[in-house]
């Protein structure tokens, strides 16, 4: 078997077997396959595509690139939950405890933000003293006693995507669809876990940009998890504005305390309700999707998933009194509101560009290496179809360097659209793909 010979089946239409995608995948890992013809393969794939079949060996042969999490010594199903990024996108926060409060089992690898959309793991590590680094024992432990456990990805979980994620980031082979599904699900395959919940983005804040790009990926990425063996429901829900009102880390973790101590009501819980009712519903914990909604609800409003969210910080090193007083989380120097250049409704929000205005005050990074302020951020004021007179405040702005603060401004200002009719409401959840009642 030769990569030329692979390279030119596939730019010439072919599908590639089984075979041919564990020797390009295993080659490029083990170094004999260089760069430049794997660029060759994925400019290949980019024009040529690949099948349902070709996908999830292409998965497959990525997930054994490296390191498999073995959960089996934790009793009772075991659940995870994906999102495909979103601004102010908390929902594992207020989801996972949820379900641990409901008998529920999470064992949660999860990574930092890039770019406009945020990272569950940098937003914990925003609580003082919180570990996302714990041996498998010590993560293993934690499932079994609490319920839940979130920690960052170890070393060597599917080195093939790191690979190849790096590679297609500057070949322009980024944004092909059976690309993007192997990369997410050759992750949440090695993770371990028996049933897997997918939250699939669309709209201005997405990395998909329209419900019928969003609904494909969804297709896609539930394919597979069947073919592997996994309980999988992808829904696909709105990015069309920021989820909740918090973009930035400590300021997401606050919110996402104060949903689960029953202070907000509003789209970020509403989604996450609706998440955290599948996971519960793939666990074997309800007979139907309407029984685990109610149970998700029940949880939130008894208090239960709040300590639940308390018991995981502690066992991870961290305050749980921060569930209690959230002033107890980094907090900026100076808040500077931005007010309404015109009154009307607001009828319109580009997403992407709030999240690069929060990276600009320091909530993101552009590169990996890049260090981010866990204090800073944006709290808005006002959404989609919300009125607003000239003058009112936008949003109020959390910050402790001023160096990009006019840019972070504009582009905000920009990206808040007022006109004179109200808008009708968003749609959140879009459609529901996979396993149902």
């Amino acid at each position: 078997m030769h990569i030329i010979d692979i390279i030119l089946k596939k730019r010439n239409g072919g599908v590639l077997s089984h075979e041919e995608i564990s020797y390009f995948v295993n080659g490029y890992v083990d170094g004999s396959i260089p760069d430049y013809q794997i660029s060759s393969l994925l400019m290949a794939i980019w024009f040529r595509g690949m099948d349902p079949e070709e996908t999830a060996a292409l998965t497959l042969a990525m997930r054994d690139s490296g390191d498999t999490v073995d959960l089996s010594g934790i009793p009772g199903i075991k659940v995870d939950k994906h999102s495909t990024g979103g601004v102010a996108d908390t929902t594992t926060l207020v989801a996972a405890p949820i379900v641990a409060a409901c008998g529920g089992r999470v064992a949660k690898m999860s990574g930092r933000g890039l770019g406009h959309t945020g990272g569950t793991i940098d937003k914990l590590e925003s609580i003082p003293g919180f570990s996302t680094e714990q041996s498998f024992e010590t993560f293993s432990r934690i499932v079994r006693d609490v319920g839940l456990s979130i920690i960052g990805q170890t070393a060597n979980l599917v080195p093939a995507d790191k690979k190849l994620y790096a590679l297609r980031d500057v070949t322009g082979t980024v944004d092909n669809i059976s690309l993007i599904a192997s990369s997410i699900m050759s992750k949440k395959l090695a993770a371990g876990s028996d049933a897997i919940v997918l939250d699939v983005k669309t709209g201005s804040g997405a990395f998909m940009k329209t419900i019928d790009a969003s609904v494909k990926l969804a297709e896609i990425m539930v394919d597979i998890g069947k073919k592997a063996g996994k309980r999988i429901v992808a829904l696909v829900t709105d990015m069309n504005q920021p989820l909740g009102n918090a973009v930035g880390n400590a300021l997401e973790v606050r919110e996402a305390i104060e949903i689960l101590s029953g202070m907000h009501e509003g789209d970020l819980k509403a989604v996450s309700l609706a998440l955290a009712a599948r996971m519960i519903f793939l666990s074997g914990l309800s007979g139907s999707v309407k029984e685990a909604e109610s149970m998700a609800a029940d949880a939130l409003d008894s208090g239960k998933a709040l300590a639940s969210l308390a018991a995981m910080i502690e066992a991870q090193g961290g305050d749980p009194n921060v569930t209690r007083d959230t002033g107890l989380l980094p907090e900026a120097a100076s808040l500077i509101p931005v007010y309404a250049g015109a009154s009307g409704y607001v009828t319109a929000m580009h997403t992407e560009e709030i999240g690069v205005a929060a990276l600009l005050l320091g909530a993101g990074r552009m590169k990996k290496e890049d260090r981010i302020d866990p204090a800073v951020g944006i709290w808005l004021s006002r959404r989609i179809g919300d009125p607003v007179a000239e003058g009112e405040p936008l949003a109020v702005f959390h910050v402790n360097s001023r160096a990009s603060l006019a840019e972070s401004v504009e582009r905000f200002r920009n990206a808040v659209v007022i006109g004179s009719k109200k808008p009708e409401p968003i749609t959140l959840i879009h459609r529901v793909i996979g396993d149902s009642d």
